[in-house]
């Protein structure tokens, strides 16, 4: 990808425009990270770089921005431009071209403003992107609150590359984010989740969440989150402390590769407590009766909110409905236990009962009974194919409808539970349920 960038750069350059890296691509070259893409800025202006690659994309020449594919590979050309006036809080009205350093001067972070010139093997900083690169510093180029009120997104992105860098945000730009919040709810619900996705899917997801809180972003975007704080729980169950604390603990116990979903779920299990606490003063202890089920529906409602696809909602929500069930799964018939562990989502489940519990009670004896049934189970479909199916029903004469289905179930179960072992025992066994003899034993 780099040559490719490369050649580029040096076509621009020997066509006489300035051009280097830029942003994102010379953030990472500095760290030691090899770069996922590389931007390019030059002095050339869009028609002129229309002219040296004539299939660009001009999609965003409005911008400055021309979309070259070379190589196979897809590259951002932009000119060096100043923006006008931001008055959406997203993007702004005009731009004018202008010089490299005027350019650096209109991003976002110190870190991002850098150019590198491929050529000549020179980096120009004109921010001091290089100085707050090494000290571990998220500083907004110029006035932090300018910067934010041009992109209200801009704050989500400090608090995104602070948790992905293991950086600390300069106190003033900092306090500007802490300002101005609330206007974030300005962006629109897709660019905020793919923010967001990019801090929980990150192994420092709990630092990143912290600093959602901290700022107020957290409040602005997932106001449900908030009302988790004070929400106090049994002690004997939950010596942690309130669902706030419980929540962060959990996610402080994910691992480093928890899928989105999982870490979706764990934000969300608990989210219906606030809302469904009562206080049994028959056995003295607070109670979250039904939780689960209004929680998989807020959940569903927060999800939609925000535009996720229909497969992150499906597991998140399930996850959400069914995590008060791993409680009773030692308790389960054969049957039921497979079905229950045989669901689309029960790997992240049962890692979400998991941490449920370290973030708890500690009592993993459940998820220990599961682990094992694991193994028992291996090597064989949990759920295997059915030795009888509905046309075999049919062909005997039972009618469709509910009863049909439910004398599926109960051959499955047997199935499930070991009682029949093979099609032969379920037909046999099938014969002496439809026999008049087992018809007058179940009506008489």
């Amino acid at each position: 990808m780099e040559n490719a960038a490369l050649t580029i750069v040096k076509t621009l350059q020997t066509t006489g425009y300035e051009a280097y890296y830029a942003g994102g691509c010379v953030r990472d070259r500095l760290r030691g990270v090899e770069p996922k893409d590389f931007d390019i800025a030059t002095s050339a202006r869009p028609d002129e770089i229309l002219k040296l690659y004539p299939k660009g994309d001009r999609i965003g020449e409005h911008f400055g921005v021309i979309l070259v594919r070379h190589r196979g590979i897809h590259f951002e050309i932009a000119t060096f431009r100043e923006d006008g006036v931001y008055r959406d809080g997203r993007h702004p009205d005009s731009v004018t071209y202008s010089t490299s350093e005027v350019d650096a001067r209109r991003r976002d972070f110190t870190i991002n403003g850098m150019f590198y010139d491929p050529v000549a093997e020179r980096l120009l900083d004109f921010v001091g992107g290089e100085k707050d690169l090494k000290a571990g510093l998220i500083r907004a180029i110029g006035n932090p609150q300018e910067r934010f009120e041009e992109d209200y997104l801009r704050m989500l992105r400090a608090v995104r590359f602070a948790t992905l860098f293991g950086f600390a945000i300069d106190p003033l730009t900092w306090s500007s984010i802490q300002s101005i919040a609330p206007k974030i709810s300005q962006i629109s619900p897709e660019r905020v989740r793919e923010e967001l996705d990019q801090i929980w899917t990150n192994p420092n997801r709990l630092e990143g969440f912290d600093l959602l809180v901290a700022s107020g972003l957290m409040e602005a975007i997932l106001p449900e989150i908030m009302r988790l704080q004070g929400c106090e729980q049994p002690p004997q169950w939950h010596p942690e402390g309130d669902v706030f604390v419980h929540t962060r603990l959990m996610l402080s116990l994910l691992g480093s590769d928890a899928s989105l979903p999982l870490v979706l779920s764990v934000l969300f299990h608990d989210i219906a407590k606030p809302a469904t606490q009562t206080y049994d003063s028959v056995d003295n202890r607070i109670r979250f009766s039904g939780h689960d089920k209004l929680g998989a529906e807020m959940a569903e409602q927060i999800l939609r909110r925000l535009r996720y696809s229909n497969a992150v909602i499906s597991a998140v929500i399930s996850g959400v409905a069914h995590h008060m069930q791993f409680k009773d799964v030692q308790k389960m018939r054969t049957a039921t236990l497979k079905r229950f562990m045989a669901r689309d989502h029960f790997s992240n489940e049962l890692e979400l009962h998991r941490v449920d519990c370290l973030g708890g009670s500690g009592n993993l004896e459940n998820h220990h009974f599961l682990l094992e049934k694991e193994r028992e189970f291996d090597g064989e479909p949990i759920v295997p194919k059915r030795f009888i199916n509905g046309s075999d029903l049919l062909s005997k004469g039972v009618p469709g409808g509910p009863g049909l289905g439910d004398l599926l179930t109960e051959i499955q179960d047997l199935q499930l539970d070991g009682s029949l072992t093979s099609r032969e025992e379920a037909l046999t066994w099938l014969e002496n349920r439809l026999s008049p003899q087992a018809d007058s034993k179940n009506t008489g």
